[in-house]
């Protein structure tokens, strides 16, 4: 009943959004390759499935590839830098760069030193959602309370114990909301990859199909690619979410659940 109760105002809201959408696209006589109504994508959508969901998978492929990378290379460089605080206001303004680069300037870069496919596709899936994860994680680790870590120091811990037993474990919730983030971002950054790395059109992701799609104007076909990608980023949030609840709700205030 909980479950129905927090699905029900938004399922609502959606029917409403798609009738008034269907409507007015309708009474206002607007073109197809303007503004398709929604019945019109979703026939596109049913008509012809196969090469969305195989696009689907391919830009899933490049996005899972970009998550994890910059997943255990963020975490790694958050460590690091949070082991000397002279290496952070070193290499900080680097990982900052990352965030702040312009990936659609750079990702012609990325096709001449990786080449054409999934390896710069990756790359900039990589290079647009590590910046939250090495953000979140070295927040974390900073904020462990002095108080713990001179108790772990009194008897005697080292910082390998210190790290593994205090310091990664209190910064968690940081982590996982870090990875929130750029499993977002991930799919962002493997669209843009696509727009100008592409697979061959064997293995075409879902930005190719938009591109293809826009310069023909099959804009009902273009919204199912958009609808997709959007998707995708939901599937990849919602797992880290329950990987989240998984590891916190037992002991962190944000995943516990009140009484009713």
């Amino acid at each position: 009943m909980r479950a129905l109760r927090n699905l029900l105002p938004p399922l609502v809201a959606l029917i409403i959004l798609l009738a008034l959408w269907e409507s007015l696209t309708r009474a206002l006589h607007i073109k197809a390759f303007e503004l398709p109504p929604p019945s019109a994508i979703f026939l596109a959508a049913v008509k012809k499935p196969g090469p969305f969901l195989q696009a689907m998978g391919n830009t899933a492929k490049g996005a899972l590839m970009g998550f994890g990378a910059s997943a255990i290379f963020g975490v790694l460089a958050a460590v690091i830098l949070a082991s000397s605080r002279t290496l952070e206001r070193a290499l900080s303004p680097y990982t900052v760069f990352l965030q702040t680069v312009p990936i659609v300037a750079i990702a012609p870069l990325l096709v001449l030193w990786f080449g054409p496919g999934l390896r710069a596709i990756t790359v900039s899936a990589f290079i647009v959602s590590v910046f939250p994860v090495i953000a979140n994680t070295l927040a974390g680790l900073r904020s462990v309370e002095p108080a713990l870590r001179d108790l772990f120091r009194l008897y005697g811990a080292g910082r390998a114990a210190t790290l593994l037993q205090l310091s990664l474990p209190s910064a968690l919730p940081s982590i996982v909301t870090g990875l929130r983030v750029a499993s977002g971002l991930s799919v962002i950054g493997t669209i843009v990859g696509e727009f100008v790395a592409g697979f061959s059109e064997d293995g075409a992701g879902l930005g190719i199909l938009i591109l293809s799609d826009y310069r023909q104007l099959n804009t009902d076909r273009l919204f199912v690619s958009v609808l997709l990608a959007a998707a995708l980023g939901l599937i990849l949030f919602a797992a880290v979410n329950l990987l989240g609840v998984l590891l916190l709700r037992r002991w962190h205030p944000s995943e516990i659940n009140p009484t009713p």
